[in-house]
């Protein structure tokens, strides 16, 4: 835990600190050696939040982002059930910071308890198994209304590269026609592009595919890529959003899924 109370206060870990954790009221001590990142952790070698894991310094760094009014809010439903979310914006969006591996069963009981949440996954480890191809056309766009995309992956660099079916040139719905690459329409492409993109993910960990609340990735950029579906076909795409942009909206809008979903010009960040 990053916070504690300490004389009623919430306090981040010092030598020698002792406190109470803001769940369950148990003692907690501070955890200040030289090669660990500082936190509270309960005297009695428990948790009171089976969701804990332990923090890294890229948990730490996200979560600073944020007020401190922000971080580690308690969560309590309806049936006396308490989780502690990373983040609690004040506009009512969960953010919960994932390094390690999760089951199914966890996540999904995750996004049913604080339903209005968003996922940052550190994505580090599995950045050589995680490839951004070709841009798409805004999905909303008149071109990509007319577009079928093959699914591009790692072996298929053809379609890695962008290749696609017309439906105003099929014979028969069920058919394809003749194969396009994106170097026909790439003007129009860029024109629309918003930031989509074909990825492939070899051997993904699969349960951040099945996510029901909005899963971004962290590869420690500039920019976020958000799992997204892109069309009709399924097509499964990612979506970039630059970190600042991400922070602000999290913070202004009232729901996970309205992130990154409008444009306009972000306050000026030296000001």
């Amino acid at each position: 835990m990053q916070y504690a109370l300490v004389n009623g206060e919430r306090r981040e870990a010092f030598v020698g600190g002792q406190g109470t954790c803001p769940i369950c009221d148990a003692p907690t001590v501070s955890k200040c050696g030289p090669r660990v990142l500082h936190h509270w952790a309960h005297a009695r070698r428990r948790n009171c939040d089976p969701w804990w894991e332990n923090e890294t310094e890229w948990h730490r760094a996200w979560k600073n982002l944020f007020p401190m009014e922000c971080r580690e809010v308690s969560y309590t439903a309806s049936d006396g059930e308490v989780h502690r979310a990373d983040i609690v914006t004040s506009t009512g969006i969960a953010i919960e910071f994932q390094h390690s591996s999760m089951t199914d069963a966890e996540r999904a009981s995750r996004e049913g308890f604080y339903k209005n949440l968003v996922w940052v996954i550190d994505g580090t480890g599995f950045r050589a198994n995680f490839d951004v191809y070709h841009l798409l056309p805004a999905p909303d766009s008149v071109i990509a209304q007319d577009l079928v995309w093959s699914k591009a992956t790692r072996p298929m660099q053809g379609a890695a590269g962008g290749l696609f079916f017309r439906k105003s040139e099929r014979a028969h719905p069920t058919t394809n026609g003749w194969i396009h690459g994106i170097g026909e329409i790439e003007d129009a492409v860029n024109q629309s592009y918003k930031g989509h993109h074909q990825y492939d993910w070899v051997r993904p960990r699969r349960t951040w595919l099945d996510a029901t609340c909005p899963v971004y990735i962290d590869f420690g950029e500039d920019e976020l890529l958000r799992l997204d579906i892109y069309d009709d076909s399924r097509l499964r795409c990612i979506y970039r959003v630059a970190k600042r942009k991400f922070l602000h909206d999290v913070q202004t809008e009232k729901q996970a899924g309205a992130i990154a979903s409008r444009f306009y010009i972000l306050p000026d960040a030296t000001h």
